[in-house]
């Protein structure tokens, strides 16, 4: 938690419109940094983000200072539906770490891709206006908006590569606090990143959310309408087949996989599911194909989308570095969501997942050896 006191003064010294006492109530979803609802006296609203506590396993990640500049600039110079932000506080003896303050979005977030309780011919407005809104983020020239220097103009994937690498190997270090021992790799984590070294991707530009996905947007009420996109840590100047791979992957995980262990562990409720997958069909959304191909029309490029197979694999390998790294907070005790120790399991199954992909182009040839041990990079 937060001292509820001195964050109060702080804001109400530093020009927010706020009645003291304040209250402060973390958010349970959400894995990376944590999140507060704050309500002043007057029952006002706002929302704070922070860094972890802690020593961090990664001085590039929970860069609350890039969210706030990048939902900033895109605020003010564009029609991008962001959040207004208020202040960054750079100062970790406010309340121990940086953070930042918006608005808060009195909107309609979908926890599930399948979108409970929309009807199931209106799902698919839902969708097209994520692409529509997807589409105007990547149409934006992000030197004109002040983002220059926000990120290298090119070889996004191989510097992914190499960032998520170096994260992962950090992560593997980290020991847990119960046992004592360290995390350890994923497996064949290493074999999947030589694959990503060798298969090409055509370069392209644009301003890349990072985890531009469902339940990072928050909608209108009643319309499908996003009012805000949320979430911005991991957002850079890239490759914008990264956001399209990252939003409709999800479309391709069983069900009883997604709801069950992320939101609910009880195993009636897992058995309840029957381990569908989300299909147009059975859900009333569309599927990956009508998405790219909307995406291509609304962008003007050509369809089939060149590099998307790669696209959609390395996805899932940073998805797979991103559980890893949930594995190893929690570990250490720094773990954000009451769900961590599931979401953190989930690494394994998501590196396999992506080599099984990958294989459809060019085949992930297996190096680890029987223990399980890498060869070196």
């Amino acid at each position: 938690m937060v001292n509820e006191e001195v964050l109060g003064k702080y804001l109400l010294a530093n020009g927010m419109s706020i009645n003291l006492p304040i209250r402060a109530q973390k958010f349970s979803f959400g894995q990376s940094n944590p999140t507060f609802l704050i309500l002043d006296a007057n029952n006002k609203k706002f929302v704070v983000r922070k860094k972890p506590d802690g020593e961090l396993i990664s001085k590039t990640a929970h860069a609350v200072e890039r969210e706030y500049r990048i939902i900033k600039a895109l605020g003010e110079n564009t029609s991008v539906p962001v959040p207004k932000v208020y202040l960054l506080c750079e100062d970790s003896s406010v309340i121990g770490t940086p953070f930042y303050v918006m608005e808060f979005l009195d909107g309609r977030i979908f926890i599930d891709p399948d979108l409970e309780g929309v009807d199931k011919n209106m799902k698919i407005k839902y969708w097209e206006e994520m692409i529509r809104v997807l589409s105007l983020l990547h149409s934006i020239d992000y030197k004109k908006v002040g983002l220059e220097g926000f990120g290298k103009p090119t070889g996004y994937y191989t510097r992914q590569c190499k960032s998520l690498l170096r994260v992962h190997d950090g992560q593997a270090a980290s020991v847990s606090t119960k046992t004592g021992k360290a995390v350890g790799p994923l497996p064949r984590f290493y074999d999947l990143t030589r694959w990503l070294e060798k298969t090409y991707c055509p370069d392209e530009t644009t301003i890349v959310h990072g985890d531009y996905k469902h339940d990072n947007i928050v909608f209108h009420k009643t319309e499908p309408r996003i009012i805000g996109i949320l979430d911005w840590e991991l957002s850079t100047i890239g490759n914008p087949r990264a956001d399209l791979s990252n939003l409709v992957q999800y479309m391709q995980i069983p069900k009883i996989e997604r709801m069950s262990t992320v939101m609910n562990p009880d195993p009636a409720f897992r058995a309840s599911l029957e381990n569908k997958i989300i299909t147009p069909e059975s859900e009333g959304i569309p599927d990956e194909e009508f998405m790219v191909k909307s995406y291509c029309s609304a962008t003007n490029k050509k369809y089939p989308l060149e590099g998307w197979v790669y696209s959609r694999v390395f996805s899932l390998y940073r998805n797979a570095v991103i559980a890893h790294g949930i594995a190893a907070r929690f570990a250490r005790g720094q773990a954000s969501s009451a769900f961590a120790g599931i979401t953190g399991s989930k690494g394994p199954l998501t590196v396999m997942r992506a080599i099984n992909m990958a294989d459809t182009i060019s085949e992930v040839p297996n190096t680890e050896n029987q223990s399980g041990t890498k060869s070196k990079l």
